[in-house]
């Protein structure tokens, strides 16, 4: 997909249409509607985040309205509907990490970003995000960037992993 600034055109490379066209495939003709999360993850890995331009493609893609992708996008957490940083930083709100001492490891972890849960460092290197369970209950306080996870989180991990990241 290319982006400019303004009236944003989105469209995927030659490369990621036929990773498309294979993901539709998999589904009967009446059902291609079950590839749009697969899609949805193309998209993101290739912008980096699910606009609304880009929404509006795999609409097209799927020959559905655009209002069912929004629905989709917006409800699960692992599509970003706003820009994010290089690094997504995915921190565990519920219940057992906080008991576990997640409500102080956030702070500490939002205190050394300079930012808030649902912002973006001035580098654009992090972004802060809180979900709900990551179930790793057990080995909590937890986030997660991508596919990797981090537990049994204290301050001082929090801060070697934020220097290794900021490499």
């Amino acid at each position: 997909m290319s982006k400019t600034v303004e009236n944003k055109t989105v469209v995927f490379t030659p490369e990621r249409v036929a990773k498309a066209q294979e993901i539709i495939a998999r589904y009967p003709a009446d059902r291609q509607k079950s590839a749009l999360l697969p899609l949805l993850h193309l998209l993101q890995e290739q912008e980096g985040w699910t606009s609304p331009e880009g929404m509006d493609y795999v609409a097209r893609l799927l020959d559905i309205q655009p209002i069912e992708v929004y629905e989709v996008a917006t409800f699960y957490t692992m599509y970003h509907i706003d820009p994010v940083g290089q690094h997504v930083i995915e921190y565990c709100r519920t219940g057992p990490c906080c008991l576990m001492g997640g409500e102080d490891v956030l702070a500490h972890l939002k205190h050394r970003l300079g930012i808030d849960t649902g912002q973006t460092t001035v580098d654009g290197r992090f972004t802060l995000k809180e979900v709900e369970c990551l179930a790793a209950c057990g080995m909590g306080p937890v986030f997660q960037i991508r596919e990797k996870y981090y537990m049994n989180l204290t301050n001082e991990r929090v801060d070697e992993i934020i220097d290794e990241l900021s490499k």
